[in-house]
């Protein structure tokens, strides 16, 4: 195996739930007009690059957005599990203004230690970082030279921090919009 000289990373097309500013986590919910237009934009920007692999996760929205990606680069797509989206527990599906009713003061107690607050029955950053770690050794990043990934924002963040070589704070300030594609030049 080698090590990736480039490695392309994007986030899934827009859902109707980023819309309506649900937390998704794990759950899943259908890309609008615009997330499949995001889809064609960063297929559009990854094909100046010899991708030879699309991994991305098995969730609905990031997989149909590789999918589309895939079919655009006649490239492969392949579901890796630790590239899923941070598991919100009992707090997915719903915004997070219903959260502090039903939560009262949960943001606070998550700003106070961002990085290892779990969600409910979910996890943390911490273990979406873990998830980060184990997904860049995987045997389908690891045996490309230059496989694009398609995750989602929370994981993207750890993602970023590691290849990057962030600190954790730093990590958790990076975004990664819609329709955007990320290169990292490996050395």
């Amino acid at each position: 195996m080698n090590t990736p000289t480039t490695i392309l990373l994007a986030r899934h097309g827009q859902t109707m739930w980023n819309l309506e500013r649900r937390r998704q986590g794990q759950l899943n919910s259908p890309l609008t007009e615009k997330g499949l237009d995001d889809a064609r934009k960063v297929a559009a920007q990854a094909s100046s690059w010899p991708v030879d692999i699309i991994v991305a996760s098995p969730l609905g929205r990031a997989f149909q957005t590789a999918t589309i990606i895939g079919t655009a680069l006649r490239v492969d797509v392949q579901p890796l599990d630790d590239l899923m989206e941070v598991h919100h527990g009992e707090y997915a599906g719903f915004t997070d203004a219903e959260l502090d009713d039903a939560h009262p003061g949960w943001r606070d107690e998550r700003l106070r230690d961002i990085y290892d607050w779990r969600f409910p029955g979910g996890e943390s950053y911490h273990d979406a970082h873990d998830r980060a770690v184990r997904a860049l050794a995987s045997p389908q990043i690891t045996g490309a030279s230059c496989p694009l990934i398609v995750t989602h924002q929370m994981l993207a963040c750890m993602l970023i921090g590691v290849l990057d070589h962030l600190d954790v704070g730093q990590a958790l300030q990076r975004k990664l919009p819609h329709g955007q594609l990320l290169v990292f030049q490996q050395q």
